[in-house]
Parts: structure tokens; C-alpha cells; sequence
């Protein structure tokens, strides 16, 4: 399996926002849907290419607090079976127009859990700007080299806004691998949605190999997904 995978930051983002607006005596929990006809994070596509059906629940309670679970399926070789299951919580909040988050998050395959690994998070926003950086603090031995290495940070930069009651996105994201620094790259993309449907496009600077000459293609991507309350 691949040791790169795309920000999904549908449910943290809504775990946040939950938490932000509830109050110290509240607590709410959420859940959210979609299907995408595929599956990018960090640029990256973790179904080769196929569709992705995925879906998470969320808790939030005052103040700020939230944790949360997300699940998609995943296909990193082609033989259409697997699934990523996501448990996550942090804590969030906003002062004078500036919000922070700050949590965790671990990514876990149960049909090959030798690419389990976990990072630490921390973003801020304001006047739509959004920065963030992601720190592995644990990976297991199918992604990791022989000297342990763990360290791998994810950078994150985006600038959000609606016009006309359309959501606009635009992104940038670099990831670097400590146990290969050949294997680092930068991506970066846009992204538009209303009343659930989304479209995005993508494009990463991952060089050919010698078996896969697609990995730096741009890719286009459809969605629909919907937030209720449990």
C-alpha cells in the first residue's frame, strides 16, 4: 500500500463547527454521507481511480470539544477490496476572527492494518485563510522504514469563500516522507459546491515509476453528501 493518502477534512470540519457553536451544557452528535466518484487525499487517489462511498458520525460538547469516526472504502492496488476507518478528536475555538483546532487522528485499515499510522493536527483560519500542519507520530511496520522513521509532516494551505451561494476552494498541500525524501511531493487544486454536489480538480507533482505513469494526472472529481443530526 501507498504510504500517501487526501486532506478529507469534510468531518472534521463539521465536528468543529459543532463544537464551536455549542454551548458548555450541550453536546451534539451528527452524522454525514456521500458518494464521490473518487476518493483524493492529498492529492492523491486511495481507489485508483473507482468511486467511494463514505460516511462518519461526530460528537461535539462544550467548549470546543469534539471526536468523531469517518469510513470510506479504498482500493491502493487495484483488487477493489479494503476500507479506511478514521477515529479523530480535538479541541476548537475562535477569538477576535481567528479559529484554531487542534486534535488527533488515526487512520486505520483492518484488511491490511501494516499501514495503520496516526498524526497530531493543528490549523488556524481567518478572513478565510486556512493554514495547517499534520505530524506522524506513529506508523506501522508495512509503512515504515527499518530504522523506525515516523516523522512525516503533512503542510496545508487553503482560502475558502461563497459568492452567490456557491462554496469555492482553493488549495495547496505539501507532504514529506522522512523515510524517503524522494517520495515527497506537492499538490493542489480547486474545488466548488452547493446544496451537497461538489466538483473538484486535482493535480500533483509525483514523478512516473517505471509501473505507474499516472500518478501525477490530473483528476476530476463529483460528489454529493449530506449532514444530519442524530
Amino acid at each position: 500500500m501507498t504510504n500517501i493518502k487526501a486532506l478529507r477534512a469534510v468531518s472534521l470540519g463539521a465536528a468543529v463547527a459543532a463544537a464551536l457553536s455549542s454551548g458548555v451544557a450541550t453536546a451534539e452528535v451528527t452524522a454525514n454521507a456521500g458518494i464521490f466518484s473518487n476518493y483524493i487525499w492529498r492529492g492523491v487517489t486511495q481507489t485508483s481511480d473507482q468511486a467511494a462511498g463514505q460516511g462518519g458520525i461526530d460528537w461535539s460538547g462544550g467548549p470546543g470539544f469534539y471526536a468523531g469516526t469517518w469510513l470510506s472504502n479504498v482500493d491502493f492496488d487495484g483488487t477493489g477490496s479494503g476500507y479506511e476507518m478514521d477515529v479523530y478528536g480535538g479541541w476548537g475555538g475562535e477569538a477576535g476572527g481567528f479559529g484554531w483546532d487542534l486534535g488527533v487522528i488515526t487512520y486505520q485499515y483492518p484488511v491490511d492494518p501494516g499501514s495503520n499510522f496516526t498524526e497530531v493536527y493543528a490549523t488556524g483560519s481567518i478572513v478565510g485563510l486556512t493554514a495547517g500542519v499534520w505530524y506522524t507520530v506513529d506508523k506501522a511496520s508495512g509503512i515504515t522504514d527499518p530504522n523506525g522513521k515516523d516523522d512525516d509532516i503533512y503542510l496545508y494551505g487553503a482560502y475558502d469563500f461563497t459568492a452567490k451561494d456557491i462554496d469555492y476552494s482553493i488549495y495547496i498541500g505539501n507532504y514529506s516522507i522522512d523515510a524517503d525524501p524522494n517520495a515527497d511531493y506537492t499538490h493542489y487544486g480547486a474545488s466548488i459546491g452547493k446544496g451537497g454536489f461538489s466538483f473538484a480538480v486535482d493535480k500533483n507533482d509525483i514523478d512516473d515509476t517505471p509501473t505507474d505513469n499516472t500518478a501525477d494526472n490530473v483528476r476530476f472529481t463529483v460528489g454529493y453528501s449530506v449532514d444530519f443530526e442524530l
